[in-house]
C-alpha cells in the first residue's frame, strides 16, 4: 500500500501513546490502535501484524519497568514467559487455517465476566489469598491458553492475565497486572515473528506508534506504582467494559 501521510501517522503516533498507557494499567490498547489503523486505510491483515509490531514495544516497556521497580515480587518469571511465547506462536498460526466464529460468543462472556469480577470482588485483590490452582499447572495450562487467545484473536489479552493472577494464584493486583506485561509481552513477540515472516508488516507505521508506545506505557508503568489496586482495578472495569460494547457493536449485536 502507498505510505501514509504525515498527518496520518501523527495521529497514529498520539493513539499509540494513549494506547500503551491504557495497556500498561489495565491491557485493552489494541481497542485504540486496532481501529485507528483500520481507519486510516491499512489493509486488515496488515494492521493486526503492525498492530502487534508496535504493541511489542509497548509492553516490554511496562514490563521492563514494573520489573525494575520491583512489582513482580521476585515471582519465577522464565517458565511462564516460554509457555505464554509458545502458545501464542501456535495461535497465530492456526487461526489461519480454522474457524474461530465461537469466539464470538466466548469473547464478550469472558470480557463481562472480568468486569464484574473487579465489580463486585474488589478487596480480593488487595491482600495475598490462598491460591486455586498451584503454580505448575497455571503456568503450563492458563499462561499459554491466554497465549494461544491472544495469537489467534487478541482483545483484551492483558485483562485475561490481570484477572487470572487474581483469580486463581491470589496475588495481589499490582503484582498480577506487572506479571500479566510480561506475559502479554511474550504472547506479543511470538505473533510478531509469525507474521513478519509472512510480510504483513508496515515497518515505517509500526516504527512511528513504537515510539508512541514506548512513552505511553513508560507513563502507564509509573501510574500503576503510584496508584496500585485502587487505579488498577477501576481502569480494568472500564477497558472491559469498552471493549465488550465495541465488539458487541462490531457483530451488529447492538442493533445501532
Amino acid at each position: 500500500m502507498e505510505t501514509l501521510a504525515p498527518s496520518v501517522l501523527l495521529v497514529l503516533f498520539g493513539v499509540a501513546l494513549m494506547a500503551g498507557a491504557v495497556d500498561a494499567v489495565a491491557g485493552g490498547g489494541g481497542l485504540l490502535t486496532l481501529p485507528a489503523l483500520l481507519l486510516a486505510g491499512v489493509p486488515p491483515v496488515n494492521a493486526l501484524a503492525t498492530n502487534k509490531l508496535q504493541s511489542s514495544f509497548g509492553t516490554f516497556t511496562s514490563a521492563f519497568s514494573m520489573y525494575r521497580k520491583g512489582m513482580t515480587e521476585g515471582a519465577p518469571l522464565v517458565a511462564p514467559f516460554c509457555f505464554a511465547l509458545a502458545g501464542s506462536a501456535v495461535g497465530t498460526a492456526v487461526v489461519q487455517f480454522v474457524d474461530t466464529s465461537a469466539l464470538t460468543v466466548v469473547v464478550p462472556v469472558v470480557l463481562a465476566g472480568i468486569a464484574l469480577y473487579f465489580i463486585f470482588m474488589p478487596k480480593q485483590g488487595d491482600g495475598d489469598r490462598v491460591p486455586r490452582m498451584g503454580a505448575g499447572p497455571y503456568r503450563s495450562v492458563v499462561v499459554p491458553v491466554i497465549g494461544f487467545y491472544d495469537g489467534a484473536f487478541g482483545p483484551g489479552t492483558g485483562s485475561f492475565f490481570t484477572a487470572a493472577g487474581v483469580s486463581l494464584r491470589g496475588l495481589r493486583v499490582v503484582p498480577a497486572t506487572a506479571q500479566a506485561r510480561m506475559w502479554n509481552f511474550a504472547t506479543n513477540v511470538a505473533s510478531l515473528v509469525v507474521f513478519a515472516i509472512g510480510g504483513k508488516m508496515l515497518w515505517l507505521v509500526g516504527a512511528v506508534m513504537a515510539v508512541g508506545q514506548v512513552v505511553g506505557a513508560y507513563l502507564g508503568a509509573a501510574a500503576v506504582s503510584r496508584g496500585g489496586a485502587r487505579l488498577v482495578r477501576p481502569v480494568v472495569v472500564v477497558v472491559c467494559l469498552a471493549m465488550l460494547v465495541q465488539y458487541l457493536w462490531r457483530q451488529g449485536w447492538l442493533g445501532w
